[in-house]
């Protein structure tokens, strides 16, 4: 199913500064007088958010926001980069987001994570350019070679009216969506999965692994566990986790289809072409060590 792609240039973000100042004259160099001390006027930046602020309840910071206020990378934040206490617990990349959103309410753990990715990606192209390359191997020769992304050609997926009508999707005051099974006509209520819910999700996996309860694996209806809010008016968990244990796969899929239909997030998809034997296709960008290490 294609997905309506709102692109926004230069990967979402819009710069505080006027359009044709350069970072150079945002970062402009004042003596201040009688001091002979160097004053430092760091620039900010816009970027724009994927959900546009509409899968966020009212009580938060970025209900029906689409932009979100960020600070350009310094030498500092690079030090949180190479933390290797904060790389050890694997939360370096965390924690610059953080330090570099400039509205303090605004919880990391409630972000979209579209929005995060967002804000991910804007960040690394304040440091470090738009220009990304890093090593790719290829599918059809097996050759590795490096290539060349261009960060300022990512744009935005966010659901159409026509996806949201096709799939009888009912967005809520409460930034959450309705959506009614086709078989069994169970109304369900569901949200988007936030950064707190991937992480959660993610200790889930490590206590399987840790007990060895299978190979750790976060399945389907992990997922699906997550996202429900209520069905059929139903909000308490053990009723939803044993609805959704007993789903009818057919509205399984359809869950999952629309699902990801109305989820939005940053387009990761770019041309990739094999300098060896001419292969080409399009591929996600992959967000690999090197991406906020660049060399």
């Amino acid at each position: 199913m294609s997905r309506r792609n709102s692109r926004a240039r230069s990967g979402g973000t819009e710069k505080k500064t006027p359009a044709d100042s350069s970072v150079e004259a945002a970062l402009s160099l004042q003596k201040e007088e009688g001091s002979g001390l160097l004053s430092f006027v760091a620039p900010t930046e816009f970027v724009n958010l994927p959900s546009q602020g509409k899968f966020y309840p009212p009580e938060h910071p970025l209900h029906n926001k689409d932009v979100v206020e960020i600070k350009y990378m310094t030498a500092k934040h690079e030090d949180i980069l190479t933390s290797q206490t904060l790389l050890r617990k694997g939360v370096a990349i965390d924690r610059l987001i953080e330090n570099l959103i400039i509205d303090k309410s605004i919880k990391l753990d409630g972000l979209l994570l579209g929005d995060k990715n967002a804000i991910t990606i804007a960040a690394r192209k304040t440091g470090y350019g738009s220009e990304y390359t890093t090593g790719m191997t290829c599918p059809s020769c097996g050759n590795k070679q490096d290539h060349s992304f261009d960060l300022d050609e990512l744009g935005h997926n966010f659901p159409s009216e026509e996806e949201l009508d096709e799939f009888g999707i009912e967005l809520t005051e409460a930034g959450t969506f309705l959506i009614t099974l086709p078989q069994t006509k169970v109304v369900l209520e569901t949200r988007l999965l936030t950064d707190s819910d991937e992480k959660m999700l993610e200790k889930t996996s490590k206590m399987r692994k840790k007990h060895n309860l299978g190979r750790g694996e976060i399945t389907l209806t992990d997922r699906l566990k997550s996202v429900i809010v209520s069905a059929n008016d139903e909000t308490k968990r053990s009723m939803i986790e044993q609805f959704v244990d007993n789903m009818p796969a057919l509205d399984a899929k359809f869950f999952r289809t629309a699902y990801a239909a109305l989820t939005p997030n940053v387009d990761m998809k770019q041309e990739y072409r094999c300098e060896a034997c001419g292969h080409e296709e399009e591929v996600d960008v992959p967000l690999s060590a090197d991406f906020f290490w660049p060399g």
